[in-house]
C-alpha cells in the first residue's frame, strides 16, 4: 500500500487512468463489432457507414496506446477487405 503523499496520489491517478483506458478499448472493441455484424448479416451499406464510425475511433485508440498502431491497421485492412468482397459478391 502507499504509504507517502506522493505515492498515494499517483495510485489514485492510476486506478483512474485505468478505468478510463478500459472504457475507450471496450468502445473500440464494440465499434469493430459493429462493423463485423453488418458484414456478417451482408449489409454493405451499414458495414460501410459502420467502418466509416470505427475508423476515429480505433486511430484515436492507436495513438493513445491502448493497441498497437499495427493492430489497428490490420484491423481496418481486414474489415475493409471484408466490406470489398461483400460488395462484389452483391
Amino acid at each position: 500500500m502507499a504509504n507517502s503523499a506522493g505515492s498515494k496520489k499517483r495510485a489514485r491517478q492510476a486506478e483512474k487512468h485505468r478505468q478510463h483506458n478500459a472504457s475507450m478499448r471496450s468502445m473500440a472493441r464494440t465499434y469493430l463489432k459493429k462493423v463485423t455484424k453488418a458484414i456478417e448479416a451482408g449489409d454493405t451499406e451499414g458495414a460501410k457507414a459502420a467502418y466509416q464510425v470505427a475508423i476515429p475511433v480505433l486511430d484515436r485508440a492507436a495513438d493513445k496506446g491502448l493497441f498497437h498502431k499495427n493492430k489497428a491497421a490490420r484491423h481496418k485492412s481486414r474489415l475493409n477487405a471484408a466490406i470489398k468482397n461483400l460488395a462484389v459478391a452483391a
